[in-house]
């Protein structure tokens, strides 16, 4: 979240970054904020106040005890002041409950490099790299080629669970679980991450750190009777492994990366890529996380982007790098650079890869700081975060690209000893 001070300094600032992310609706809440702050911090003078009258008072009651008075009616005088005291507490914690209303729903400060537009179509294409495959024969999406070749079963995943969900089979599983496989190795062996297996589970305060809760609870999947949520990505627990922590500034920068299933309610996209394996409640996903100093975070991001495309590159298959607009980067992101596979069968390009730097937004919320060596002082790290890459979607980009004439399709050169 954003420092309530620094809002309530750059007011305009910050309804400009709201403008650009096309969430104007929210200014006037922003501009509450100064009002219940101001509010709290009167009724919490009040409370001050009237703690050092009962500090002062107090210390009579000995006096009184000592030259053998009654202490009936300084005792009373005490039980009205903390009578007073609880009521005040009472009103700063409701304050203290609208303050930090706003402040969760407020998304980060944007990049002055990101553009400007109010969706996807304003997103602008930064490079691409690698040529679409030529077919001689019309190209067929994948959702045909993985039931031709009996490597999902979309009919009885449905059975199973419902819509949204799929079931692997045979070639289909060895190959899901090749491409994790093949991924962990390069970004823990070429790019020095390191590998974790994280809870797939969470609570409500690791939710909170990374910005999915309070906001996007409709997005998730919460346990019935349980304050756990299943999680939407593996940036969740990796960027919360150190929260409530002060690293030593040797200790960063930090590379993690895992492998989990991902769990998303997907709500508000019911109509969009309802075939195949683009939009699913449960998917694959190799994540990668980064926790930087602050002077670093912007390198960072480009370094994160050029890991995620190697898997790709790797792999010989076309894609293009595209930076967000305003309206489209995400709500704790500061910038975010999307890659976007092309898939001949569905004739577009679909993200495969999101890659994002959130600057202290994150660190904020799940109190991640470090040491610096030459002042002692602590300061909050930078965070960052991307898919190294999204699974299922790497598997149907393979099977669209390396499709073959008589309805099959062939293996990335890479991928052959892990099969």
């Amino acid at each position: 979240m954003l420092d309530l001070k620094f809002i309530s300094s750059n007011k305009e600032a910050v309804a400009e970054m709201l403008r650009k992310r096309n969430q104007a609706s929210l200014i006037p809440e922003m501009e509450s904020l100064t009002v219940h702050y101001n509010a709290r911090n009167e009724v919490q003078i009040k409370c001050d106040d009237l703690r050092n009258q009962r500090n002062t008072t107090s210390k009579k009651i000995g006096l009184i005890k000592m030259s053998g008075g009654d202490i009936n009616s300084v005792s009373n005088e005490v039980k009205a002041i903390n009578a007073e005291i609880a009521g005040l507490e009472q009103e700063i914690g409701q304050y203290d409950a609208k303050i930090d209303k706003v402040l969760y729903g407020i998304p980060n400060l944007l990049d002055e490099k990101v553009p400007e537009g109010k969706d996807e179509a304003s997103n602008r294409v930064v490079r691409s790299w690698g040529e679409k495959p030529a077919f001689s024969f019309p190209a067929l999406a994948h959702w045909d080629l993985a039931e031709k070749n009996g490597l999902i079963d979309f009919k009885r995943a449905v059975k199973l669970s419902g819509a949204r969900f799929v079931l692997y089979r045979d070639a289909g599983a060895k190959l899901e679980r090749a491409l994790i496989n093949f991924m962990l190795d390069v970004h823990c062996r070429e790019h020095h991450y390191k590998e974790f297996i994280p809870p797939f589970i969470v609570n409500e305060k690791t939710m909170t750190g990374t910005g999915q809760l309070p906001k996007f609870k409709e997005d998730l999947f919460k346990l019935e009777n349980y304050n756990y949520y299943l999680i939407p990505t593996a940036e969740v627990p990796l960027t919360n492994i150190h929260s409530d922590e002060i690293l030593n500034e040797d200790d960063v920068p930090l590379y993690y990366t895992a492998y989990t299933p991902c769990f998303r309610s997907e709500a508000g996209s019911w109509g969009k890529d309802t075939r195949g394996l683009i939009r699913l409640h449960q998917f694959n996903k190799v994540e990668l996380v980064k926790i930087v100093k602050p002077e670093d975070s912007a390198s960072e991001l480009e370094k994160l982007v050029n890991e995620a495309e190697k898997i790709l590159q790797l792999l010989n298959i076309h894609y293009r790098i595209v930076a967000l607009c305003g309206g489209d980067t995400g709500f704790s992101s500061s910038m975010t650079y999307d890659i976007e596979v092309w898939l001949p069968g569905m004739n577009a390009y679909k993200e495969i890869s999101s890659c994002s730097n959130c600057r202290d937004f994150q660190a904020r919320r799940a109190g991640i700081r470090f040491k610096r060596k030459s002042t002692g002082k602590t300061e909050l790290v930078h965070t960052l975060n991307g898919s190294g890459l999204a699974v299922g979607r790497t598997f149907l980009a393979i099977l669209e690209n390396y499709q073959t004439q008589d309805g099959g399709f062939s293996l990335p050169e890479v991928l052959k000893k892990y099969m």
